[in-house]
């Protein structure tokens, strides 16, 4: 499955650059003047850096904050080729899922990203949820667009998301599925949150 509809996806994939902390990178190479960053926060049980490979290796209930964003992993390898390309692996262990949040809250979204494995590939500009992959935006607290798959990917210089089944599908029989909820519904839903939290 592949296509260019590129809300929840465009979504994930900010998520996915904020947690890994590409953010900077990817506005200089568009010539944009870069906001200010928000502080990273990651704990871990160990931390290894090899300055030779230019590669961290967190392990150990790894917590990644990040502004609004946190990530959940056993454990976390960031790097960086020869080129300047930056690269970041996330893995869980057996019986557990890598998540990923991400709260805008001046719209009232949440998107939430599952698998047991997130890749980034600075070089291809794609980020990947691998195994039992699902990503979910919900609107005001509740789910509006969910896929799910052994594999969801996205390339940030196409705007095209891919989504592929297998025996290690989150969905029924291998199979992708995918849920795409009406814009104007979760505009609604999104309105009434803000009422709501009106004084």
């Amino acid at each position: 499955m592949t296509s260019n509809r590129p809300s929840l996806f465009t979504s994930l994939l900010a998520c996915t650059l904020l947690c890994f902390g590409f953010t900077a990178n990817a506005q200089q190479a568009q010539g944009n003047t870069p906001a200010e960053e928000p502080d990273t926060l990651i704990l871990s049980d160990t931390l290894n850096y090899d300055d030779a490979k230019k590669e961290s290796t967190f392990t150990g209930n790894v917590v990644m904050t990040r502004g609004q964003m946190t990530l959940n992993s056993d454990v976390l390898v960031m790097r960086e080729d020869a080129e300047g390309f930056q690269y970041g692996t996330a893995t869980a262990d057996k019986g557990k899922l890598v998540f990923i949040r991400q709260e805008t809250p001046e719209k009232f979204e949440v998107v939430e990203a599952r698998g047991l494995r997130a890749e980034y590939d600075g070089k291809t500009e794609t980020i990947e949820m691998i195994g039992q992959a699902i990503v979910t935006k919900f609107v005001c607290g509740k789910a509006f667009d969910t896929i799910s798959g052994e594999r969801v990917k996205y390339n940030q210089s196409t705007s095209v998301y891919q989504a592929f089944g297998g025996p290690n599908s989150a969905a029924r029989g291998g199979r992708v599925r995918s849920l795409a909820t009406p814009s104007a519904k979760a505009d609604a839903a999104a309105a009434a949150c803000q009422q709501k939290s009106k004084p």
